[in-house]
């Protein structure tokens, strides 16, 4: 059951993120979300309880006394709708936020992953709110299909065994989402998996209809459904290796076809044998290097499949036996298989690249049974139990440490090679290497909540998502090919019939033009090439959700970043102290710290911190709060006021207004102005080296964004070298503030925001670019983000940018010399200038170039 309740008043994200967190710990309730541009709460829960309230109430008014607490007496259903075919980061935040801000709507949230938005809708509304969201929809997505998801609806995982190829995946994709009753289809190359969501009455017949279409592409791959425990990681040695059984077999096939090829140019070369006997052994090693491409040409045909690179090469290579150049078509065949071996050795060289980079999934957890230690699968430790882990080990799950103390790598996580210490009371974090002494960790999450499987499902899960330039590759590869064997059909026929002969010539140029044809260097390339740029990234740290936002961030020309915990430390401390009248710095801060030492608040602790001793509170009475303008107190008799500007005045204090940037508190004591104490956010050390290397790199304009004070802001703009800052804004306000600077920007270019994650969902989301730092522990971050930051580094978002800026280099320089090679090949092929020879080179030569060149982006 859903309940909405009014925040009137609430403005606090971080209150708000509190309140949220705190509601949803209560008893039956199953989950609680509170919206800050709506001030509302919104909760699921088991039953209707009406002591509810109050326990809401209860929490609310602990953070923010002045807020009033409603309930929405409407009753609301939730909704979910499929968006098939959205595909547009910017365009799925837009459509978020207008359907969010309709009238009968409480909550909107897309994910762009699963091509879902789900949304909880009056219930009087529930019937109407189809037609409205598919015109927010297609206002900015015309040709996406919006339907409403039902509880019909399944979602399978087939495993797609031995699937390497790029182009080959993205043709299943796309046959298996156009199959009726299928709302959703996705490969991920690196899992070698297909996750298909589908109405419930194809569930049963699903997978032989993916047999059908991954055959039909790939023979050799076995497709299976996939169990749900089949999600457990495998154990190291059963990894499939970069060079595995099938390819030792494919080698001594190629490398027989090979040599017998060479056996029948070295008889017709220096043998002089006759044309019978040169031909039967050059048929033979045509058949040892080619037969599968053949056969597997045939069987596409017979499905109506012709424009592929199977046919393509059958028919290049039969035709040239047709016209007499033997040797040239058994090269064609043998070179084209070599390519495709080469290429099949990057796919598996580039998932074993980023495979090993996020090898931090552990294989067991040692867990304290009954006075015993007994080692166990991480999928089995409950939450509340004890493990241990020894020096050398990876910690398995995320929990608290209560016995032990020791050095934590964190590399695979973080990309920093500083060990960090920890001890007792701090967190533990899966994924990280124990390195001295031994740890003993009370679990606090689940293996699959657990650092570690999020941010391997993260890393895995990212090549679904798809880049712009990917998308046109493949849309650009479908009408090649067909474009280009047409022109090889008018070139090999209708010159002869004009010019009344010369067949065996022209036909030889069209063949030509068939091998060249050919897109494999793009089509396997590209994908490639972000493959690698992702996995690069996560190398540095800095987790990317899919290639389309490694694209973006190459294209991002304004940066905007939240002050607090993103700039600076989110740690007050006394920067500054002001004595007037006589009294010292010292007094001045005593004062400061006995009237302050009832207060838990950030301002209050950073003075009892400055002050650094034990208060004695005996000598306090008379304590009262004063709401928005600070404390009045009697410290041994003495009459003590400690705040703002506003309690001065309203006491009648004389006093000199403190310049300094930051949260002044002011103090007087028996109606004279003692001084003034000035806390402030410190700004990280990295922070100033970030905004200048950005601006190197190419970054156009940074943005500070702060709810903080005029003064402040300003303050902390000059220090980094800021562009603009914009203070004393609301969370609302701050989206607004978005909006405009992405209205303003260059055209075709990018907008970045960088938050803490957890405060800035909002913004993050209204951003095309939304990154979130200090990953490191928050679920939040991973979460909320398209980017994720490991660390709390600002100069970890010039990492992201720089690898992006190389992924793009890397994608533009395969485009130009596959296109730019195969163009001058196509027109010498034309101009009978270019035989087989060179058209081998034009086709596989530069398909092999073109990975090389992608497999360069795994070192960066």
């Amino acid at each position: 059951m859903e309940r909405i309740f009014l925040l009137k008043g609430l403005d606090c994200p971080n209150c708000s993120a509190k309140i949220e967190k705190e509601v949803g710990d209560l008893e039956n309730v199953n989950s609680s979300s509170v919206n800050l541009m709506k001030q509302t709460l919104t909760i699921q829960t088991e039953t209707f309880d009406n002591s509810i309230v109050e326990q809401i109430e209860t929490i609310v008014h602990s953070h923010e006394p002045d807020v009033e607490v409603s309930e929405k007496k409407e009753s609301y259903t939730t909704k979910t709708y499929l968006l098939k075919g959205l595909d547009c980061p910017n365009c799925s935040a837009k459509i978020e936020k207008e359907v969010g801000d309709l009238e009968d709507v409480s909550s909107s949230v897309v994910n762009l992953m699963k091509q879902t938005l789900t949304i909880s809708v009056k219930t009087s509304a529930s019937g109407k709110i189809q037609d409205e969201v598919a015109t927010i929809v297609h206002s900015h997505e015309p040709d996406v299909k919006v339907s409403e998801q039902t509880d019909s609806y399944v979602t399978k995982k087939y495993l797609l065994k031995g699937l390497d190829c790029p182009n080959c995946s993205a043709k299943i994709e796309k046959e298996v989402g156009e199959l009726e009753g299928v709302a959703l289809s996705e490969v991920n190359l690196m899992k070698q998996t297909l996750t298909v969501s589908m109405d419930h009455n194809k569930a049963a017949s699903m997978l032989d209809m993916v047999t059908t279409i991954v055959h039909s592409h790939e023979p050799d791959v076995e497709v299976s459904e996939q169990k749900a425990d089949t999600s457990v990681a495998p154990d190291k040695k059963e990894k499939t290796p970069v060079y595995s059984d099938d390819d030792k077999k494919l080698t001594i096939r190629l490398i027989s076809g090979a040599v017998i090829y060479a056996v029948g140019m070295g008889l017709t070369l220096f043998g002089h044998v006759s044309l019978p006997v040169e031909l039967g052994v050059l048929i033979v090693a045509y058949i040892i290097l080619g037969w599968d491409v053949v056969w597997q040409a045939v069987k596409n045909i017979t499905r109506g499949q012709i424009f592929d690179e199977h046919f393509l090469m059958s028919l290049s290579t039969i035709g040239a036996f047709a016209i007499g150049e033997y040797p040239e078509a058994v090269a064609v065949m043998l070179f084209y298989q070599v390519g495709e071996f080469f290429q099949s050795l990057a796919v598996k060289r580039s998932r074993k690249s980023i495979s090993d980079l996020m090898d931090i999934r552990p294989d067991s957890a040692t867990v304290r049974r009954n006075g015993e230690l007994v080692v166990v699968a991480p999928e089995t430790v409950s939450i509340g139990e004890l493990i241990v882990v020894k020096p050398g080990e990876k910690i398995p799950l995320d929990g608290i440490v209560t016995e032990g103390e020791s050095m934590l790598d964190t590399r695979a996580l973080t990309g920093e090679s500083v060990p960090r210490s920890i001890r007792k009371g701090e967190e533990a974090l899966s994924g990280c290497v124990n390195q001295s002494g031994v740890l003993t960790i009370k679990v606090t999450k689940s293996f699959g909540e657990s650092t570690v499987t999020k941010i391997i499902d993260l890393v895995e899960n990212a090549s679904s998502r798809k880049a712009p330039t990917e998308n046109f590759i493949t849309t650009f590869a479908r009408y090649y090919t067909p474009i280009v064997v047409g022109m090889a059909a008018i070139l090999a026929i209708i010159p002869p019939v004009i010019l009344g002969g010369g067949w065996s010539e022209w036909l030889r140029r069209g063949f030509v033009f068939l091998i060249v044809s050919c897109p494999c260097a793009l089509v396997i390339s590209i994908p490639l090439t972000f493959f690698g740029g992702i996995g690069a990234a996560s190398k540095r740290g800095v987790l990317v959700k899919g290639s389309n936002y490694l694209e973006a961030l190459n294209k991002v020309s304004v940066v905007v970043f939240d002050k607090t915990g993103t700039l600076t430390k989110g740690v007050f401390k006394v920067v500054d102290i002001t004595v007037e009248f006589g009294f010292t710095k010292e007094q001045v801060l005593e004062y400061a710290a006995q009237a302050e030492s009832y207060s838990n608040h950030p301002i209050a602790k950073s003075i009892q911190e400055a002050f650094g001793k034990t208060i004695d509170q005996s000598v306090l009475s008379g304590y009262e709060e004063i709401s928005g303008h600070g404390i009045r107190v009697l410290i041994g008799g003495k009459r003590v006021l400690a705040g703002n500007s506003k309690l001065m005045d309203s006491e009648k204090v004389s006093y000199a207004a403190c310049q300094s940037a930051g949260t002044k508190v002011y103090i007087a004591v028996d109606g004279r102005y003692a001084g003034c104490i000035v806390i402030a956010d410190e700004v990280k050390d990295d922070s100033q080296n970030a905004i200048a290397s950005l601006k190197k790199i190419g970054v156009e304009k940074t943005v500070m964004l702060t709810g903080d004070d005029e003064k402040i802001g300003k303050a902390v703009a000059e220090q980094l070298g800021l562009d603009e800052y914009y203070a004393q804004l609301l969370p609302d306000q701050k989206v607004e503030k978005l909006e405009y600077l992405d209205q303003h920007k260059t055209k075709g270019s990018k907008l970045a925001f960088v938050g803490d994650g957890i405060n800035d969902a909002p913004v993050l989301a209204r951003a095309d670019v939304g990154i979130a730092m200090g990953g490191l522990g928050s679920d939040a971050a991973i979460e909320a983000a398209d980017v994720v930051l490991m660390t709390d580094e600002p100069s970890k978002l010039v990492d992201a940018i720089d690898v992006a800026k190389a992924t793009k280099r890397i994608v533009m320089q395969n485009i130009i010399i596959a296109l730019g090679i195969k163009s001058v090949f196509l027109i010498l092929g034309a101009l009978g200038i270019a035989g087989m020879w060179e058209a081998v080179f034009g086709d596989v030569g530069v398909t092999i170039i073109a990975v090389l060149n992608a497999m360069r982006i795994l070192k960066k």
